[in-house]
């Protein structure tokens, strides 16, 4: 703009619509190319791998509060139909917590039998299929189901004393050791064990700089894991009897170095906006990681 505008230049939902097209192909080719504005620097034998949680925007998830989501839900469902319901049960689900799953289950069996069979099948029964599981799983289960507009969002442990529990996708990171440059970052649908996820992580380094590193310095939570695709895998522990001094030293060196990467993290998600995902899915998950990445390079850039 030339001259000052009372207007805004754009809709906010344009940036949406936006990062929609660029999808995830498109962001992985703008945090290859800011991988590549950094030359040689990026393109070092050693990287330091470490994983972290990127929240999801999600309240803390409660059997009773997803049950209570759910008769809301349903009621809304009848009530956009027109159908009249012989109860919506919306003052006794405040009142009785325990018969929340009771309730929820007698307003959906009544709407599949009163809703169009065209319409039951075509728009609400994937939703249906959704509550019918929320409903019927427990405390302990595995797979749980923990929002009803994230499905996909897991919980994950990972030993904190101020947050024993965080519920959103595992994100991996890797990092040059001397330059300090992020050069290749993963999002993972599932909850893997750290070792678990080197492979993908190792070959997006391959393909973000064109480059395999040759050794990758972890902490102990990768323990399992001495080689991967051709990449040696440093942990902390014991020297060995074989090795020189000078290789003790330098492994030790190593291990200390690799806590470089924890202030990264830290810096991703204060500044960044990694420590709490607004976009939907696992295809938000995977573009917020980059876009955090990518805008964390460029700032990087030498003048």
């Amino acid at each position: 703009m030339k001259e000052f505008q009372q207007k805004l230049p754009c809709h906010s939902t344009e940036l949406v619509h936006f990062r929609k097209r660029l999808g995830v192909p498109g962001m992985e080719r703008i945090f290859q190319m800011s991988v590549g504005l950094h030359g040689e620097s990026a393109l070092e034998d050693v990287v330091h791998v470490d994983t972290t949680v990127q929240e999801k925007n999600i309240t803390y998830p409660t059997d009773s509060k997803l049950a209570i989501k759910i008769i809301n839900r349903l009621n809304k469902i009848a009530k956009s139909h027109g159908i009249s319901q012989r109860r919506t049960f919306i003052k006794k689900a405040k009142r009785a917590l325990k018969r929340l799953r009771t309730i929820a289950g007698v307003l959906m069996r009544e709407l599949r039998r009163k809703l169009p069979q065209c319409c039951l099948f075509e728009h609400y029964q994937k939703d249906f299929l959704l509550y019918e599981r929320v409903l019927k799983q427990k405390i302990k289960d595995t797979h749980k189901i923990y929002s009803l507009h994230e499905p996909q969002v897991y919980c994950i442990g990972k030993g904190k004393d101020h947050k024993q529990y965080e519920y959103g996708s595992k994100a991996s990171i890797a990092s040059t050791a001397k330059g300090n440059l992020i050069v290749g970052v993963v999002s993972h649908e599932q909850n893997l064990h750290d070792s678990h996820t080197l492979p993908e992580i190792l070959h997006h380094v391959e393909i973000s700089r064109g480059k395999a590193a040759k050794q990758a310095v972890c902490d102990r939570g990768y323990r399992g894991k001495r080689e991967v695709n051709g990449t040696q895998i440093v942990l902390p522990g014991r020297a060995l009897k074989r090795d020189t001094r000078y290789q003790r030293d330098k492994k030790r060196k190593q291990c200390r170095r690799r806590a470089a990467i924890e202030p990264i993290i830290g810096h991703l998600k204060s500044d960044y906006r990694m420590a709490r995902n607004y976009l939907k899915g696992a295809i938000g998950d995977c573009i917020n990681l980059l876009m955090c990445t990518s805008s964390d390079q460029i700032v990087q850039l030498p003048n």
